[in-house]
């Protein structure tokens, strides 16, 4: 029997990085396999780099091993099930303890050796900034997914409900709309008990405490007559106010007192009175300092940003479409997720997304020039194919990792392209986007306020700018080949 692709990839991955024995543990996100490695030593990147199907590797404080949409799930899947864990949860100890076993002393010692050499390796990588942007998207991460799903189907609801202002369409659609915003209703209204569950799971505090204090924000049971007040300046405060940067902070904090409570009160005890004291200090502590405090950073935040679009038109939109691929390639556009929350949460639409989105048309065009360019070289032809429908999709790791990246030239020539979709949408000016979703071609009924279609000459503008520049300055001479 023929194994699965996705079978011969877990074990493919497993092998290449020294067993499961040498995973701590093991997420997934659109398109890679995130995995905390135990000792880098044993990791073969050769190999890891030679599977067929695995389009590229990111080393941060995770190993991340690109393997594309869709099968990425199954395969992370595959590799914890073998295991016997959850996603996410931590690998047992003595995974190895039977190849340990039959090593000699000198083997140990070695070993031993190489585990020192390793988490010291991994402690002069690590820096505050790294720790405090890894764990903002080890938040966001799991919640990638939903945000697609419920985005795409809030955006559906949005046009039918144009439609039905407009007379296009009978009343009869009328509930059907309704189911539709209910369903994406459950996603966005409740954001911050999520937020709150993920950010107690990754500061390590009780994931039901952490979706309590990001329900506080949301403010209950408060009667709209009899408001609770911000203690700063009197005002009434509103639900939701702080946003998810608020119940991220007011999170962590609830970490370290648990912890805390955790280490004097008695085991007999603990159960009952460590919740509630955390729960009580916490949640007063997020209504009255956090709320208030939280909430003029957001809102300055998400003014910062908008002027600086406001202002910077063209120029401000080249830049960040240009720079945004590099942020892909180091994993680090997950932090811009609370951003984009937050615009919505305080003007019904991030200007930021549609700019960002013209990063992966820039790659579009870039692979698109390589195939012509480069079409005796079956190899990477063949790879463009397998890539560019998703990446006409806006998820643009495989191009980026299987195609552009790995040659050179094309990538830095795709970010010009990028850069050039961002300065039309920059110059054109109030393209946002209601929900966070995906990007590209799968982002078009997100747009707010009809601007559909300057987003539409953004993507075209990308495409031409990474096709052109690819075109005439981005194609190595060894990829046009044969192969």
């Amino acid at each position: 029997m023929t194994e699965k692709k996705e079978v011969r990839l877990a074990r493919e991955i497993y092998a290449a990085v020294g067993g499961p024995e040498n995973v701590a543990k093991l997420i997934h996100c659109m398109t890679r396999v995130r995995m905390t490695v135990r000792d880098d030593t044993k990791v073969d990147m050769t190999a890891l780099k030679a599977i067929d199907g695995v389009l590229g590797i990111v080393e941060e404080d995770t190993l991340q091993v690109v393997v594309g949409p869709g099968i990425v799930n199954k395969v992370a899947q595959i590799m914890v099930d073998q295991v016997g864990v959850k996603l996410g949860e931590p690998f047992p100890d003595n995974l190895g303890a039977d190849t340990t076993a039959n090593m000699t002393d000198r083997e140990k010692v070695e070993a031993k050796a190489a585990q020192v050499k390793a988490a010291q390796k991994a402690k002069q990588k690590s820096t505050p900034t790294k720790r405090v942007l890894k764990s903002i998207s080890n938040i966001f991460v799991p919640l990638i997914p939903v945000f697609v799903g419920a985005g795409l189907i809030g955006g559906i609801a949005a046009v039918l409900s144009n439609m039905l202002v407009a007379g296009t369409l009978g009343t009869n659609w009328t509930e059907f709309v309704t189911i539709l915003n209910v369903i994406k209703n459950g996603v966005f209204a409740y954001l911050a008990v999520y937020v709150g569950i993920n950010s107690a799971t990754e500061f390590g505090a009780t994931p039901g405490l952490g979706g309590v204090i990001g329900a506080v924000t949301l403010l209950n049971g408060v009667d709209p007559k009899i408001p609770l007040h911000n203690i700063f300046n009197g005002d009434p405060l509103t639900a939701g106010q702080g946003g998810i940067i608020g119940v991220i902070f007011a999170v962590w904090v609830l970490s370290i007192i648990e912890k805390k409570l955790h280490q004097f009160i008695p085991d007999s005890i603990d159960i009952i009175v460590t919740p509630t004291i955390s729960l009580l200090l916490i949640g007063v502590f997020t209504i009255f300092i956090v709320m208030p405090v939280a909430g003029v950073i957001s809102n300055s935040l998400v003014g910062a940003i908008n002027w600086i679009l406001n202002v910077g038109g063209a120029f401000a939109g080249f830049a960040l479409g240009m720079l945004f691929l590099p942020m892909v390639m180091f994993g680090l556009h997950q932090v811009l997720t609370p951003i984009h929350i937050e615009m919505i949460n305080k003007t019904g639409s991030t200007l930021l997304l549609p700019i960002l989105a013209m990063a992966g048309a820039g790659q579009v065009g870039a692979a698109l020039a390589l195939w012509i360019r480069c079409r005796k070289n079956k190899e990477l032809t063949n790879m463009i194919k397998g890539a560019l429908p998703v990446g006409f999709l806006g998820i643009g790791e495989p191009l980026i990792y299987g195609v552009t990246l790995p040659l050179g030239k094309p990538f830095i020539t795709a970010c010009i392209g990028g850069g050039i979709g961002g300065a039309v949408i920059g110059a054109l000016g109030g393209v946002g986007a209601i929900a966070i979703g995906p990007s590209g071609l799968a982002l078009i009924p997100l747009i707010t306020n009809g601007h559909q279609m300057a987003y539409i000459l953004g993507l075209l503008a990308a495409y031409a700018g990474g096709f052109i520049a690819t075109y005439f300055f981005g194609i190595p001479k060894d990829a046009t080949m044969e192969k």
